[in-house]
């Protein structure tokens, strides 16, 4: 995604709500049962991207403060939203003029078999900086470079933009020459300059909605993806990187063509090369899972046509935080995802969308505006962390909830109001191996921003509390402390 469109949204709608803010008297206690012994999938992370120079708006920022600020909202586990996955574009434009992201091999060598032309700036559009402050100051582990195009030299077209197919894949053919390898040896190069700079790229994909062709990216089907795929993987064995990073395809517009690429690929041979099925939702979600056993990520959604707002609940709108809290449930719940990122993590005022979700002024004084969609993520990110586990979860009256254990030890318990009455809820662990002695909750809701609220541990583990309407509330039950 670089621009607005007209499009089907991807959130799922929710149900009709109700029409004031005024929550009605807590309703007796309901109890709500995780069984530590049912799992689900393995949860990589939650994110966003730094695409199209979003990036430089925190990398060239004059106030330091302000700086600190905006990336402590993003990355910090304690003040912000703490994600944990840093999605970045692997640029192909000859030029930096707008928003392009310029890649760092601009001039043809001469044809695919020529030494490349290979000019690192150091800056990545800006991404390099906001990737080792993620990586180094908040230990995000997840980095994730993703091209929207190859060079357009090495397509069809001879283009980066309007579509175009990489040269050499089935049905291909360009009179420069077979340009896949070079162009895997490309996004190997890519991976290194990071790692230079202390940053280890941990994923890697070559295609950004490959079925839709605007002012950028590359088309593709998924017998063409499948055969680069088989290409990029040689590589990165032949470059000893396979253990660290992962190959990710395709970057769908919608769930309906990620399956039909997916199936393609599978057909071709090349599903285990993957560590990454990703997908969009602009042209349509999922409520069920995919037919794979390699993880999936909604790796890009967001609210691209409504004017933007920081309101948590209205009327059940597209862009508000309430909303995005049920997009992620439903994602991680029904669609059984392993991780979910939003588009842009910060953006300037224009359009004045909500396709990010921190608003930044690019000229000083750097007026800043936080979503509610921000806070949504922090009730997940901050608790649910790489490498958690889902568990079950049931029970409950007038909410819905999802568990998880943590690498720690700890449980998170995420629990969403579905209406607008409060709810006292009971939480009871099983299958635990000590019962709970303490737990911390944490609110998100029309005047709390992932706040900390109150919650009791009875003698016996079993955690109370209260969910406001409309809210989300997170309740994290540290790991047990050994045994003396």
């Amino acid at each position: 995604m670089r621009t607005p469109r007209l499009a089907v949204v991807g959130v799922l709608p929710l149900a009709t709500a109700l029409p004031s803010w005024t929550a009605l008297a807590p309703r007796q206690a309901s109890t709500i049962t995780v069984d530590l012994t049912k799992t689900y999938q393995t949860i990589d992370g939650f994110g966003c991207s730094f695409a199209f120079q979003r990036a430089n708006l925190i990398t060239n920022m004059s106030d330091k403060t302000k700086q600190r600020y905006l990336l402590d909202l993003l990355f910090n586990t304690t003040s912000g939203a703490g994600l944990s996955i840093v999605r970045n574009g692997i640029g192909s434009s000859p030029d930096s003029s707008s928003d392009h992201m310029n890649t760092f091999a601009p001039k043809n060598p001469g044809g695919p078999k020529a030494t490349p032309i290979y000019s690192w700036d150091g800056k990545d559009s800006g991404q390099l900086f906001v990737s080792q402050e993620a990586y180094n100051t908040y230990g995000v582990r997840q980095i994730y470079g993703d091209a929207w195009s190859a060079p357009g030299y090495m397509k069809t077209n001879n283009n980066e933009n309007n579509g175009g197919t990489l040269c050499g894949v089935p049905g291909a053919n360009c009179q420069s020459g077979d340009w896949r390898q070079a162009y895997a040896n490309y996004l190997v190069q890519y991976v290194r300059y990071y790692a230079e700079a202390g940053v280890p790229v941990t994923r890697i994909g070559f295609l950004n909605e490959p079925e839709f062709s605007p002012g950028y990216g590359m088309n593709s089907n998924g017998a063409q993806a499948a055969d680069f795929i088989k290409v990029l993987y040689a590589t990165l064995q032949a470059a000893n990187l396979t253990s660290q990073v992962g190959i990710g395809c395709c970057e769908s517009e919608g769930w309906g063509n990620q399956v039909n690429m997916h199936n393609a690929i599978k057909s071709a041979g090349a599903e285990s090369m993957l560590s990454v099925v990703t997908s969009h939702t602009y042209t349509g979600g999922s409520n069920t899972p995919m037919n794979t056993k390699v993880p999936v990520w909604l790796s890009e959604q967001c609210d691209l046509n409504g004017g933007w707002t920081t309101t948590w609940y209205s009327y059940g709108g597209a862009g508000e935080g309430y909303t995005w809290a049920n997009n992620i449930y439903n994602a991680i719940t029904a669609t059984q995802v392993s991780g979910y990122l939003y588009w842009e993590g910060v953006q300037w005022p224009s359009p004045n969308t909500n396709e990010k979700m921190v608003k930044v002024d690019q000229q000083s004084p750097y007026n800043i505006e936080v979503s509610k969609r921000l806070w949504a993520f922090a009730n997940w990110s901050r608790f649910v962390r790489p490498g958690a586990v889902r568990v079950a979860s049931s029970g409950g009256s007038g909410v819905k909830s999802a568990a998880f254990r943590n690498v720690d030890g700890s449980v998170a318990v995420v629990v969403i109001s579905t209406g607008g009455s409060a709810s006292n809820v009971s939480i009871k662990l099983s299958g635990a191996a000590a019962a709970a002695t303490k737990a911390t909750a944490w609110v998100t809701d029309a005047s709390h921003d992932c706040a900390q609220t109150t919650v009791t541990v009875a003698a016996d583990g079993t955690l109370s509390g209260s969910v406001a309407a409309r809210s989300i509330t997170t309740y994290h039950i540290p790991a047990p402390a050994p045994a003396a």
